[in-house]
C-alpha cells in the first residue's frame, strides 16, 4: 500500500500540483472573449498547398481547466481545395463546429501542439473516412457534450483517429480521449496497434505501440511512451522526447516557400 501511495503521489498528485503552479504564476489571458485565437502560421496558405492535408491539433483548454485538460480538433483539405476545413466538438450549440476558428489557431490564448500530420496520397485516402465519421458521429445533438468523462472534444477526435486509423496518440492531458465511443469495454487502442480495457471512461488501461502504456484513473492518464521514451502524466503531459513532427514539417515548407521560414510566434496585432 505504501508503494501504491508513493506512485500515486508521484504520477498523479505532484504533476497536477506542478501544472496548477505553472497556470497560477504564468501569463494568461484574463478574459476568454478577448483571448488570442490567431493563426500560428504553421499551415501554408491553402493555395500554396495543392496536395491533400490532414492535421490533428491539441491545446490547453480555457481558464483553470487548462491545468488538467487539452482541447483537440481536426483539420482537413482535399487536393486542390481552396481552403482548409476545421472541425471542433464543443459544449456550445451544435456541438460539431466547422470553420469557426483558424485551422492552426491558438485556443483562447494557448498555443496548440501538432499531434498528427499527413499530406498527399496518404491524406487523400484518410479524408473520406474522416468525413463519414464526422457525418455519422454518435453524439451530434445539443446536450450530448459532457466535459467529463466524455464525450467531449477529445472523444470526438479519438473516434476519428481510430476510424482511419492514424498512427499517433492524443496527449495524456486529452481528458475524454478514453471515453468508450463504441460502447465497448474491451477493444482496439485508437491507433489500432494495441488494445484497451475501459470502464465508461472513468477507469481503464491502454497498451499500444503509439499509445505506450497508459493507466486512466477518473479520466486522468499516466503512463510510459516506449516508442519515443517519455513519461505521461496528468496536468504536465509529456515528460521526455518530443514527437518532433512540427519542426520537420516546417523545414519542409521552408524549402518550398518563396517567402522564407514559417513564423510560429505571435503575429502583429
Amino acid at each position: 500500500m505504501r508503494i501504491i501511495f508513493i506512485l500515486f503521489m508521484l504520477f498523479y498528485v505532484l504533476p497536477i500540483v506542478a501544472s496548477a503552479a505553472v497556470y497560477w504564476f504564468g501569463e494568461r489571458d484574463s478574459d476568454w472573449r478577448s483571448a488570442d485565437r490567431s493563426s500560428m502560421r504553421w499551415l501554408p496558405p491553402a493555395q500554396q498547398m495543392p496536395a491533400a492535408v490532414v492535421r490533428v491539433f491539441s491545446a490547453r483548454t480555457v481558464s483553470w481547466r487548462g491545468i488538467l485538460a487539452t482541447h483537440s480538433w481536426v483539420v482537413i483539405k482535399d487536393a486542390g481545395a481552396p481552403a482548409y476545413e476545421r472541425f471542433d466538438y464543443t459544449a456550445w450549440g451544435g456541438p460539431i463546429w466547422k470553420d469557426r476558428f483558424a485551422p492552426d489557431g491558438r485556443w483562447f490564448g494557448s498555443d496548440p501542439e501538432l499531434i498528427f500530420a499527413a499530406d498527399g496520397a496518404e491524406a487523400a485516402g484518410m479524408i473520406p473516412t474522416i468525413r463519414e465519421t464526422i457525418r455519422n458521429y454518435r453524439y451530434p445533438r445539443p446536450g450530448d457534450y459532457r466535459l467529463w468523462p466524455g464525450p467531449n472534444s477529445n472523444t470526438f477526435v479519438a473516434a476519428i483517429m481510430q476510424a482511419v486509423p492514424m498512427k499517433a496518440a492524443l496527449p495524456s492531458t486529452a481528458v475524454g480521449k478514453d471515453f468508450p465511443y463504441d460502447g465497448q469495454w474491451v477493444g482496439w487502442a485508437p491507433s489500432r496497434t494495441g488494445v484497451r480495457l475501459n470502464l465508461a471512461g472513468y477507469f481503464g488501461i491502454t497498451v499500444g505501440w503509439y499509445e505506450g502504456i497508459e493507466l486512466n484513473l477518473l479520466g486522468l492518464v499516466a503512463g510510459v511512451d516506449v516508442r519515443r521514451p517519455a513519461l505521461k502524466v496528468p496536468g504536465l503531459g509529456r515528460l521526455g522526447f518530443a514527437a518532433a513532427v512540427l519542426p520537420a514539417l516546417s523545414r519542409s515548407f521552408e524549402r518550398r516557400s518563396p517567402k522564407g521560414p514559417l513564423n510560429p510566434g505571435r503575429p502583429p496585432a
